[in-house]
Formats: structure tokens, C-alpha cells, sequence
């Protein structure tokens, strides 16, 4: 997807199956917003070719819109109406015409948000966490093949995320709905099924969660010495292991802390005064992969990955 010179989505290919929970992670202006864009007929790519449950997004624009449901970063309530007639308008739009048919659905929308005490309640008065499931349940009305969510938890509290998440995760089980999410919250990252990881426009990983963490290459052990030259030299004699040296602490990535800690602490003669082993997680991937955290300003320590894989990579000459 090109606009002018600038190209914002460069060849970007992935697929979905049936009851996945896909996440795609990526830093303020990645590619994410113009991706779901696409995907939801809103923009029309410039090259390439997409398909929602078997249609063209390009070629059957209309088809695409009913197999999908969609829930924006901002809200898009009607304000001014009440919880049930912002789902009774949905549904009509959506062509629910039988009226009784419309009820039972939306009782059981109502009922599956814990919002059915709430719904003459008008939207401007529920709470920021009961209008982001009031938005969710809205987009699932029609029974969508698809839906994609744009931060769908932002600015909620643990509570909120951990109970919207709880019911898109068993939706998606239960009825086959896949799931298109983008999120900042890399915690909550580590549950979907898979990943997708977009960087200036281009997809630099797709995995699981787990496989992401794996191409790391093990856990980090950060090594708090009172000689850290002394003690890389030694590191490095014995294991031809290259460690990063950062003040007085030393960085290492190995498939066993455990047992590297066993054979090696004694022959560094009580260099070491403080041992820390941090595991992989998925806010560490991305440094690694893209070299910048996934919010402006943030500090994380996940760098150090990548500074010693490129440590290692200079030792052995690649």
C-alpha cells in the first residue's frame, strides 16, 4: 500500500484459520492501522490481493463487510442512545429484520457482557470498561466470520482486560470466530494463538508465542562480577561464550542456566556477586527483531539479546 513516495504496507502476507486469535504487534506507524484498513475494505490497496472467508477485499467489497465485525481504537457508540437500542440499531443495519429473532440475540449479547441490568442505561453513563464490551458484543451481533479489534483494552484496568479477553478467547473456541487484534499490551500478546510481527511496513515474524520466544536461543543470565573483564575472559576461555559487558555486569544467552551455572561459577573463582536469569518474553522478541521497543519511550531490558547474539555473530565472523 502505497501513499506517494511513501510505502506503508511493503508485501505483507499472512493467514488466518478458523477460531484463531491472531495478534499484530508493531510500533506507531508500522503498518497495523493501514493492514486492518485493507483487510475491512475501508482503504483499497494499490497492489496486491486480499480475501475474507473467500472473498476478494478489491473485487466483493460488499461480501467482505458481512463476514466481518469491527471494533475501533475510538469509540463509535451513539452516545445518546441506551445499551439496548445501540444493539437493536446494529442489528437492524446488519439485517436482523425479524424482531423476535433480534431479542433473543440481543438478550443473550446483554447477557454474555453482564450488561442486561444495564440496558436502559444510556451509553454516555456506562463506565469506560462496560462500553468496550458493549462495542465488542455489538460487533459479534450479526455473528461476523471475523473480527478485528484495534487496542481493544486500551486504557482499561487489569480487571476489564483480563474479563473482555476471557470472553473473546471463548468466543472464539466456541464459535469459531477468528480474531484480529492489535495490541500495545504485550502480556496479553502471550495467549494468542499466533503473532504477527510488522516493523516500517514490512512482517518480520509470525510464529506463536512460544516459537518467538525460542529464536531468542535460551534464557539471559546477567552476571554481576567484581572483574568483569577478568571474568568474560574466563567466560569465554571455557565456553567460547561471548559475553556483553555493561559496568560490572556481564550478559550471556544459554539454553541452561541451571546447569552453565554449575559447571562455571567455580572457575570464576568468586567473581561473580549477583546472578539474574531472565526468560524470554515477547516484548523482548521485539527489540530483538526490530531494535526498538514497541512504545515511544519505553525502557525495557530486552536488548540485551540482541547485543549478544551480535556479540556472537562478530566472534565467529558471520
Amino acid at each position: 500500500m502505497r501513499y506517494g513516495d511513501l510505502t506503508a504496507v511493503d508485501g505483507v502476507s499472512f493467514t488466518m484459520a478458523r477460531g484463531e486469535v491472531f495478534g499484530f504487534l508493531g510500533p506507531n506507524g508500522a503498518g497495523k492501522t493501514t493492514t486492518i484498513s485493507m483487510l475491512t475494505t475501508l482503504a483499497r490497496p494499490t497492489s496486491g490481493e486480499a480475501w475474507i472467508s473467500n472473498h476478494s477485499v478489491t473485487k466483493a467489497p460488499n461480501a467482505v463487510r458481512r463476514e466481518i465485525g469491527i471494533v475501533f481504537q475510538d469509540s463509535t457508540l451513539d452516545t445518546k442512545l441506551t445499551v439496548e437500542e445501540n444493539l437493536d440499531f446494529h442489528a437492524r443495519i446488519y439485517g436482523l429484520t425479524n424482531r423476535a429473532q433480534r431479542r433473543r440475540r440481543i438478550a443473550k449479547m446483554l447477557k454474555l457482557s453482564e450488561l442486561t441490568d444495564r440496558r436502559k442505561t444510556l451509553a454516555a453513563k456506562l463506565s469506560g470498561g462496560m462500553r468496550r464490551r458493549l462495542e465488542i458484543v455489538r460487533a459479534l451481533l450479526h455473528r461476523p466470520n471475523v473480527l478485528f479489534l484495534d487496542e481493544p483494552t486500551l486504557g482499561l484496568d487489569v480487571q476489564n482486560r483480563r474479563r473482555i479477553w476471557e470472553y473473546l478467547i471463548n468466543t472464539a473456541a466456541n464459535d469459531g470466530t477468528t480474531i484480529f487484534v492489535t495490541t500495545h499490551q504485550l502480556e496479553e500478546a502471550e495467549q494468542f494463538h499466533r503473532v504477527g510481527i510488522i516493523d516500517q511496513g514490512k512482517l518480520v515474524a509470525c510464529d506463536t508465542p512460544a516459537a518467538l520466544r525460542a529464536s531468542l536461543g535460551g534464557s539471559l543470565l546477567k552476571l554481576r562480577c567484581a572483574e568483569p573483564e577478568e571474568a568474560a575472559r574466563r567466560i569465554m576461555s571455557s565456553t567460547g561464550l561471548l559475553p556483553t559487558v555493561n559496568g560490572n555486569t556481564l550478559s550471556l544467552v544459554v539454553d541452561s542456566p541451571g546447569e552453565f551455572l554449575a559447571e562455571e561459577l567455580g572457575k570464576l573463582g568468586g567473581l561473580v556477586k549477583q546472578v539474574e536469569v531472565v526468560e524470554p518474553k515477547l516484548e523482548e522478541v521485539f527489540l530483538s527483531l526490530t531494535g526498538h521497543g514497541l512504545r515511544d519511550a519505553e525502557v525495557t531490558g530486552g536488548g540485551a539479546w540482541r547485543e549478544v547474539h551480535q556479540a556472537q555473530a562478530k566472534k565467529v565472523g558471520r
